[in-house]
């Protein structure tokens, strides 16, 4: 990259934690809290999910009293405010950013409208959002990583030196839940390839190393490149699955940014589901000399489920915690896979 990008900022909220720090704690002790809910499935047993706590999340503002949001689309704003608030701490003030935003790509009755949902986000939590330089997509786990790679773009061709990029989402919707219940996919008694549905938000601040240094900001990472892939043998194509998105993402990752050393860990978007172990091995495989023997595999899924257009964004956010804190081995690989067609991933580094 002509210019350094690094991550400034970063905020999480999930099952297992209130904050960055708290998630990565929990999910660095294996902690999962998934609890039964009142909502039942097909067979009248009641859902297991992974939700945070509503005395941990803002009211939602007075503002949106008279217009009568969805169930999901409220508890999405609240759950981004927790998280934005943290990431943009780093903010220096008065500087108004654009935010690229990963969306659900399970939809509730009615379909969020990206557009509406990015002003009143910015009104719940109250940032200081360009709106006209900002662009949410509905693109499910993979959509988080795929913004970074635009918000890199944009700061290397110098048309930004602050771009936030993340994601928010919660399965706990009863019609969501449903609908992925009728396809068998989410765990219980009687399904075992399943997942956990989740909810949550992840956000980083990502800006250029002279942005970072006039502000004397602390960054977390650096962002050394990235790759995103198409697979038309997604879960729900009539295509047989060929493992070509998700490896196609990793070789254009390492071939326009080399790791400078084998990759040490790995953040994975494992969720439970046999289809997306099969995924990577194809993708490891085809890529195996950019990776160290004894990479580490980090799925955190198995605390707080599985948050949908969230999980790429909140994973990378703990890969930065864990390179900014030492606990984890660099360079570290971030990918997500969606459950249609996007593949995405990230490699994040130590400052040099």
């Amino acid at each position: 990259m002509a210019e350094a990008v690094l991550v400034v900022g970063a905020g999480v909220v999930t099952s297992i934690g209130l904050s960055l720090a708290e998630t990565a704690m929990s999910a660095r002790a294996r902690i999962a809290r998934q609890r039964a809910i009142e909502w039942r499935d097909r067979r009248f047993e009641r859902f297991i999910v992974a939700v945070v706590p509503d005395e941990g999340l803002p009211p939602l503002d007075a503002a949106f009293a008279g217009e009568r949001l969805q169930y999901r689309e409220a508890r999405m704003l609240r759950l981004g405010h927790v998280a934005l608030a943290e990431t943009l701490a780093a903010l220096p003030a008065g500087v108004r950013v654009p935010l690229l935003l990963g969306l659900p790509e399970h939809h509730t009755t009615q379909p969020l409208r990206p557009p509406q949902f990015l002003s009143r986000l910015a009104r719940q939590a109250g940032i200081p959002l360009d709106i006209a330089a900002s662009v949410a997509v509905a693109r499910g786990r993979a959509a988080g990583l795929a913004a970074v790679r635009q918000a890199c773009a944009r700061i290397t061709r110098g048309e930004a030196e602050f771009v936030l990029v993340g994601g928010v989402d919660s399965l706990v919707d009863l019609y969501v839940l449903g609908t992925l219940d009728l396809e068998g996919r989410i765990r219980g008694d009687t399904v075992s390839d399943g997942f956990t549905p989740g909810e949550g938000a992840g956000f980083a601040l990502l800006a250029s190393r002279r942005a970072a240094e006039r502000h004397a900001l602390a960054p977390l990472a650096q962002v050394l490149g990235n790759g995103v892939g198409q697979e038309p043998g997604h879960l729900y194509a009539e295509a047989p699955y060929l493992g070509e998105g998700l490896a196609a993402a990793f070789a254009a990752l390492f071939a326009e940014a080399p790791p400078p050393a084998p990759i040490g860990c790995v953040y994975a978007s494992f969720n439970g589901e046999r289809y997306w172990g099969r995924e990577f091995g194809t993708a490891f495989l085809r890529n195996r000399a950019a990776f160290a023997e004894d990479h580490q595999m980090e799925h955190p899924a198995e605390g707080f489920g599985d948050l949908g257009a969230a999980h790429g964004a909140v994973m990378f956010a703990l890969a930065a915690h864990g390179l900014r804190h030492g606990y984890r081995r660099g360079p570290v690989l971030v990918y997500a896979s969606s459950d249609r067609e996007d593949r995405a991933a990230a490699l994040l580094g130590r400052l040099g």
